[in-house]
């Protein structure tokens, strides 16, 4: 198994061998004994190294699988999941500067972590909101908004979908109608209709993705997400955009600076 080393099992221990094997190989990965990418010793060869039946081994594979730190290729064999975390800066990510630069908030982050973004997947059309968006956004349930659906990949992987609603008296015969919507995003085609961005205010839960998250996304199994919820608010205190956010949970980190005061 090359210069992976692993423990022998433990015959006086009262936990399944399975678990002791998933716990061993859990073990490498957190140590970066197995590093990111990097492939898992072969059913074959962990059966001759523990002298198991080859269905302990599958078992204990399940396990780090449903965990979400591996991932069967067929026919290459299983790996150690590979995304390079993106650290979402809560406290920089909408900073006035990235937008002045032509940058997206996405594309801003990408380049922060060294890894390619890329938007496909983009649907726009009208449509009347839902109960729960109209009234964050202070429409009534009969005004249209414009409905910007989108995918966003990191080195070509999915990472997260977001659907932004925004009403339509705002964006109707902008560039936020286009598929590309410019330098900066849809912020900063915002604040050119004269709606300065004051604040931002988000919610976030995290669950098991529904499945067709999990197919947009290309989740393992057991990997969950981040539901996000965000309304941007101009300096006039109108909320001029809800966007709905789901985010594979092994592709982020979420970094907030709070004040102590």
């Amino acid at each position: 198994m090359g210069d992976l080393r692993l423990p022998e099992l433990d015959p006086t221990s009262d936990r399944p061998v399975f678990k002791q094997i998933a716990d061993h190989l859990r073990e490498a990965i957190d140590s970066r004994e197995l590093s990111p990418g990097e492939k898992l010793p072969s059913e074959s060869q962990l059966i001759g190294h523990y002298d198991v039946a080859r269905m302990t081994v599958r078992h204990a594979l399940q396990i780090l699988q449903s965990e979400g730190l591996t991932v069967a290729e067929h026919g290459k064999g299983v790996f150690v999941r590979s995304r390079p975390p993106v650290r979402r800066l809560a406290s920089d990510r909408f900073a006035r500067h990235h937008r002045e630069e032509g940058k997206a908030a996405f594309i801003a982050e990408a380049e922060g972590a060294g890894v390619k973004p890329s938007v496909d997947s983009i649907q726009i059309t009208e449509d009347k909101p839902s109960p729960d968006v109209a009234a964050k956004l202070g429409v009534t349930g009969e005004e249209l908004v414009v409905v910007r659906a989108r995918r966003y990949l990191l080195n070509g992987h999915p990472v997260e979908t977001a659907t932004s609603y925004i009403p339509a008296s705002i964006a109707r015969g902008s560039q936020i109608m286009e598929p590309n919507t410019g330098p900066g995003g849809i912020y900063a085609r915002l604040e050119e209709l004269g709606h300065r961005l004051d604040h931002f205010s988000e919610e976030i839960r995290a669950r098991m993705p529904l499945r067709d998250e999990a197919r947009a996304l290309k989740l393992a199994p057991g990997v969950p997400v981040f539901h996000l919820v965000r309304t941007a608010y101009d300096q006039a205190e109108r909320a001029v955009e809800v966007c709905d956010t789901v985010m594979s949970s092994d592709a982020y980190v979420l970094s907030y600076e709070l004040p102590a005061r």
